[in-house]
């Protein structure tokens, strides 16, 4: 569990550190996660509660969705809940990454977490 989200902050912190310029059409930040088989549904829900949120901690996060995969395609490789982050730009969601509310949403909720995807990508 330790190693998924040394991973996860790995990730964000590598994500922080880009310096390219985004095209002002905004940033998508689609965050995708697999529990833990000991995870309760109570801790699921508390993670998605805490996790939407922050928008109301962290002003630079412009809309929030989540949602279950749902995909016949079999690619998932488990992921099972699907989380959309919509940012103004590229220094937004590097100033959402080592917020104090973000990492601490991390370090309440990270134990449940077995595997993660997190990609961005600017709006065309």
């Amino acid at each position: 569990m330790k190693k998924i989200f040394l991973l996860l902050i790995t990730v964000s912190l590598m994500a922080a550190c880009t310096n390219s310029k985004s095209t002002g059409g905004g940033l998508r930040h689609v965050v995708c996660f697999k529990f833990s088989d000991d995870a309760t549904e109570d801790q699921v829900n508390g993670l998605i509660e805490a996790f939407e949120g922050l928008q109301n901690e962290i002003p630079q996060i412009k809309a929030f969705e989540w949602g279950l995969n749902n995909s016949p395609e079999g690619y998932d490789k488990g992921m099972t809940h699907i989380f959309l982050l919509t940012f103004e730009d590229e220094q937004a969601r590097d100033e959402y990454l080592p917020h104090p509310a973000h990492v601490a949403f991390g370090e309440q909720h990270g134990g449940i977490i077995e595997d993660a995807v997190v990609v961005d990508y600017l709006i065309k």
